[in-house]
């Protein structure tokens, strides 16, 4: 097995937070990290900076409008904004392509898809930029775009994908916790000091749209210390879009008479609203309006009027979303099989039981916790995890201070661009889960069964973006020139599998991606002898090569139509 390694550019750094409710932007300005305003419509015509840049398009009439002013809009016509555009760009179940969004929208309205809608968010984030930096264009920088860590490959090229419509080069991607991470490092320089060898960190990353849980241990690396990802969540679609339909249903119970779906996802927007401004730092309001507008010929008079109370959004809050649970627990239910077309939301909506299921498969006893994303802005979320925590654990937990939320991940992402430079810590981790390829076992033809399955690791946990590995010391024999099946799987619980590694069969814990289905340039019928090599390209994808001794060479790529894996 030889190790492939790519040679790092050198450059200034941007990092972008592609969020599912808000992006946001930060740079670095020398060795430090700076947060960019990012200028946007607030009302029409007027043009405003904010920290953030809510992740939501509105289609209006005149021509889609992203940010604060769609946001607002879309208060008043739900039919035409599209929100959690970042959870629709993971769905595997659809075309993420295809002209989806907003999935209510009323006849006559064109659709834009999941992809296009993210490319709106970084081509503005890009113009932005260089209205206001004309003298240090966009282009010049190293661009790096945050995605959860669960994402799975599919996303993860589709996020690629829209950055590349949007007009970036050479983009790296970040998963979200570990950008979360390096702003806790960037923001305290005696990190060393809060965390010793033998340390877990937990992070735990609640947005708009997922739930992401990490694990990093602390660890002692040619005598010093050093930080290292070991252990990832599922992708786990469940966040602040939830709570805000779990208040919605709950508003809705209250109300005089029937929504219909339009006026119902207005409901949808008005309870995250209102519940922002309810859990903003500060607030002691016992409740906030809600209000609905009318449809048809009676929008006026139609309009329903109602309020969020406090005690009710705290109660679904903790009950629902955090209940106290044994630390043995799991998930509970299962998708139905057949449902209403839209987001394929986690069954179970208890963090808390995700979180018990994820720290027991890892026999984790985590020493620390980092929280990000919005919806741990509130301190009862933050508290009430924290109990469930010290309830589990044998040792209290120390929760390690995060002071800024809502823009930690961007940060974050600028810190690492520096730390890739060797200005900073770089927490090792790499690819979060490891990937098989299965070979079918060479043997005489049995009547009624199929040869058996082996799987070849080709991808460990953990290799590192730039690098790869040539396995050479295996020939398979690569059929082209006709139609031919791939079948690949992924595991993030198999953690100690070394790349070439030939296991005799197919284990539970691995998990079947989409099979690949393609024809291999090549003389049909033809069989040649092949190696394969793995690389985890500078922007974080992978790619497998088959590799013939005449030097011809056949790439599996990712497939951005494929429902959840690869194809060439």
């Amino acid at each position: 097995m030889v190790r492939l390694d790519l040679e790092i550019q050198v450059k200034s750094v941007i990092g972008i937070d592609l969020g599912t409710t808000n992006c946001a932007l930060a740079y670095t300005d020398g060795e430090s990290v700076e947060q960019f305003a990012i200028p946007q419509l607030v009302h029409p015509g007027e043009v405003r900076e904010e920290s953030l840049l809510p992740s939501f398009v509105f289609l209006d009439p005149a021509g889609p409008i992203v940010g604060v002013l769609a946001q607002k809009k879309g208060l008043e016509n739900a039919g035409r904004l599209v929100a959690s555009a970042k959870s629709w760009l993971s769905h595997a179940g659809v075309d993420r392509e295809a002209a989806i969004l907003p999935p209510n929208a009323p006849d006559g309205i064109a659709k834009i898809s999941p992809v296009e809608a993210s490319q709106r968010f970084l081509f503005h984030l890009r113009e932005a930029w260089n209205q206001t930096h004309p003298a240090e264009p966009f282009d010049d920088h190293q661009v790096l775009v945050t995605v959860p860590a669960s994402f799975d490959e599919v996303a993860r090229e589709l996020t690629l994908k829209a950055a590349e419509q949007a007009g970036y080069r050479d983009v790296i991607l970040l998963e979200e916790p570990q950008a979360a991470f390096y702003a806790w490092i960037e923001r305290n320089a005696n990190w060393r000091e809060l965390v010793n060898v033998g340390d877990l960190v937990l992070v735990i990353d609640i947005g708009g749209g997922t739930t992401d849980f990490t694990l990093i241990a602390v660890k002692e690396h040619a005598g010093e210390i050093a930080l290292e990802r070991i252990a990832v969540g599922d992708h786990i679609l469940l966040g602040g879009d939830n709570v805000d339909a779990a208040l919605a249903h709950h508003v809705a119970q209250t109300l005089p008479r029937k929504l219909d779906a339009i006026q119902f996802h207005g409901l949808w927007q008005q309870c995250r609203s209102a519940k922002e401004q309810l859990l903003a730092e500060g607030s002691d309001a016992a409740e906030h309006p809600i209000t609905v507008l009318g449809r048809g010929t009676g929008l006026v008079g139609g309009t329903i009027k109602s309020k969020l109370k406090r005690e009710d959004l705290e109660r679904i809050l903790l009950d629902g979303f955090l209940p106290r649970v044994a630390v043995d627990a799991a998930p509970e239910g299962r998708p139905a099989s057949l449902s209403e077309f839209g987001l394929p939301y986690a069954s179970d909506a208890a963090i808390t039981r995700h979180l018990a299921h994820f720290l027991h498969r890892h026999a984790a006893q985590p020493t620390h916790v980092l929280f990000n994303g919005g919806v741990l802005r509130a301190k009862l979320v933050r508290e009430r995890i924290l109990e469930v925590l010290n309830e589990w654990l044998k040792t209290p937990i120390r929760s390690l201070a995060s002071d800024d939320l809502m823009h930690a991940v961007a940060r974050g992402a600028a810190y690492y661009g520096l730390a890739r430079q060797g200005k900073g810590v770089r927490v090792r981790g790499g690819v979060p889960r490891s990937y098989y390829i299965g070979i079918e076992t060479a043997m005489p033809a049995v009547p009624g069964m199929r040869p058996p399955l082996k799987a070849l690791t080709v991808v460990p946990f953990g290799m590192e973006e730039g690098g790869g590995y040539q396995i050479k010391d295996r020939q398979f024999a690569l059929r082209l020139g006709e139609r031919a099946q791939f079948r690949l799987f992924q595991s993030t619980e198999r953690k100690q599998d070394a790349p070439g590694q030939m296991m005799e069969e197919i284990f539970p814990e691995m998990e079947e991606l989409t099979p690949v289905e393609v024809s291999l340039t090549g003389t049909p019928g033809e069989t040649v002898p092949v190696t394969l090599e793995s690389l985890v390209t500078e922007t974080g994808m992978l790619e497998l090569w088959f590799v013939a001794s005449d030097g011809r060479r056949w790439k599996l790529q990712f497939n951005v139509r494929s429902r959840r894996g690869p194809a060439a």
